[in-house]
């Protein structure tokens, strides 16, 4: 590590005890502590990925990921939740970045410039973005449709309907929705609209109760005509996707802090297992648990998985961050679709063999097996699972081709019918 890097993760570590100390409470009430924000924010840390001439700490994908392992050892509902603030930088860096490559037209750099310091400069000051892109609808094309649509009037637009996905709902102080420009039908129509938390419109969805972090305010939102200032928009056709060429691999280039996140959690497992199995001891013989064959085998599979784990993400890692770049970003994609689900799969093993190695008493929704369990769940599915992960990197190496990242969802008269779609006299017919 930089000593920059080493002061960055001296503020990382400062803020641990109180994450560690607030978790169980925060799983059992699934509520994200308020208090949080205030920490985070007060030890700098919601910029920590702004470049320092926007007044942010100057952090990159390093920084992001070691931040998300840590916490993750702490609260991975807070780690998740802050993962996902951090991913608005990009709707920031990667506009700013094809500027510089000449990617804009002269007319469209004033406005796409403006939007993007603005996200920069709001997270530098302490502002939580929660970055909503994901919905219900699903499309077989791509990983994220964006059904949600904007029609512009007078001074600005008018956003209508419904993200399924998104941390920190009713927390973060603006909520960064993707939604596709009205008379669009690809990704070019896709723009990003900065939401404020209390706008006229908005409402929470019905609580969220999932199988995964419990405590990341992952509710999502409705948004019913909301008017959103057209100096609050990035409305600019082909904006998005120019923005994402400029990513070095996976999504928009941040991706892989998520898996960092999953990888805390998985540590922090294996730590109390490893504790608890070597303290405890058989009545009769007075031996640790650990030295029991059985629990040997579990501890030794732990130990593949987690070191699995390690193994994938250190390697994504440095192909993403490696200057000069050593591999070109096609494969810097492709390695990820399988790096993400290597990593979660292997996680989520080790929680599994925790919860083996615990026994009846240790399997309790409030203990670290317990959550570790639950929560690693979510990371089999959350993005892509591995199976979709794998399937996409054999159509890449045999038909050259991949799936997209995002896409607009067809209006009604595009789409093919479906059962839904027809009248009931005719399916009875």
């Amino acid at each position: 590590m930089t000593d920059a890097e080493r002061a960055r993760a001296q503020r990382v570590d400062a803020v641990l005890p109180a994450l560690r100390a607030a978790a169980a409470a925060a799983d059992r009430t699934a509520t994200f502590p308020d208090s949080h924000v205030g920490l985070l924010r007060e030890a700098g840390l919601l910029g920590l990925v702004v470049p320092e001439k926007f007044g942010g700490l100057g952090g990159g994908l390093r920084d992001l990921a070691a931040a998300t392992y840590a916490m993750g050892t702490a609260c991975p509902s807070t780690a998740l939740a802050y993962f996902f603030h951090n991913t608005s930088a990009s709707r920031g860096l990667l506009p700013l970045e094809a500027i510089d490559a000449g990617l804009f037209a002269a007319d469209d750099v004033p406005v796409v410039r403006a939007f993007a310091e603005k996200v920069l400069t709001r997270m530098a000051d302490g502002v939580w973005l929660a970055n909503f892109a994901s919905e219900a609808v699903k499309t077989a094309k791509a990983n994220i449709t964006i059904a949600t649509t904007a029609r512009k009037v007078d001074g600005g637009w008018i956003l209508q309907g419904e993200k399924s996905f998104g941390c920190a709902t009713g927390v973060a102080d603006y909520y960064l929705t993707s939604a596709k420009l009205e008379g669009y039908d690809t990704a070019e129509g896709l723009a990003t609209f900065f939401v404020p938390r209390d706008a006229a419109g908005v409402s929470v969805r019905a609580p969220w109760d999932g199988l995964g972090m419990r405590a990341t305010a992952n509710n999502g939102i409705r948004l019913d005509e909301v008017f959103i200032p057209a100096e609050e928009a990035l409305a600019v056709p082909g904006a998005f996707t120019k923005m994402l060429t400029m990513s070095r691999g996976s999504f928009v280039g941040n991706q892989l802090a998520i898996a960092a996140v999953y990888t805390g959690c998985a540590q922090r497992v294996y730590d109390e297992t490893l504790a608890a199995t070597t303290r405890k001891t058989f009545a009769d013989t007075g031996e640790p648990i650990a030295s029991s064959p059985v629990h040997q085998v579990l501890i030794g599979e732990m130990t593949r998985q987690l070191r699995t784990a390690y193994l994938w993400l250190r390697y994504q890692l440095a192909i993403e961050t490696a200057e000069p770049p050593i591999k070109p970003k096609q494969e810097v994609f492709t390695q990820w679709r399988l790096g993400k689900g290597a990593v979660t799969e292997a996680c989520f093993q080790v929680a599994l063999g925790a919860l083996k190695a615990g026994g009846t008493s240790a399997a309790s929704m409030d203990g670290v097996a317990g959550r570790a369990l639950r929560d690693l769940a979510m990371g089999l599915v959350m993005t892509f699972p591995a199976e979709r992960g794998m399937l996409e990197v054999a159509r890449i190496v045999t038909d050259a081709t991949a799936n997209e990242l995002f896409t607009p969802a067809p209006s009604a008269a595009d789409r093919p019918a479906t059962v839904a779609d027809t009248p009931a006299a005719e399916v009875a017919r």
